[in-house]
């Protein structure tokens, strides 16, 4: 997670996206943990949504409830797509 924290200013979204899609085998429970204890909102909905996109098994079994998101929308940068369930702005897959 603090990989994302990074993104766009020191870190790449085309290395963010490559490094979440190897996270196969996390356990539910301690994501969950860590969505949690996160301060960031920018880094909970970037991780979310980059693992929603990925479709890594163990988002199926988390259960989001408890986890702040915030409200209204971020934009990490101009001209991408807002997600409509995370409502933050990525760039297209062709455009990073």
């Amino acid at each position: 997670m603090e990989l994302l924290s990074l993104v766009p200013e020191k870190q790449t979204f085309e290395e963010a996206r490559f490094i979440m899609e190897g996270l196969r085998t996390l356990r539910p429970t301690v994501v969950l943990e860590l969505l949690k204890n996160c301060n960031s909102i920018k880094v909970k909905r970037l991780f979310m949504a980059l693992a929603e996109e990925s479709e890594l098994p163990w988002v199926k079994s988390l259960i989001t409830a408890d986890v702040d998101f915030g409200s209204g929308k971020r934009m990490l940068v101009e001209g991408g797509y807002l997600h409509p369930k995370y409502l933050i702005t990525l760039p297209k897959r062709n455009e990073q």
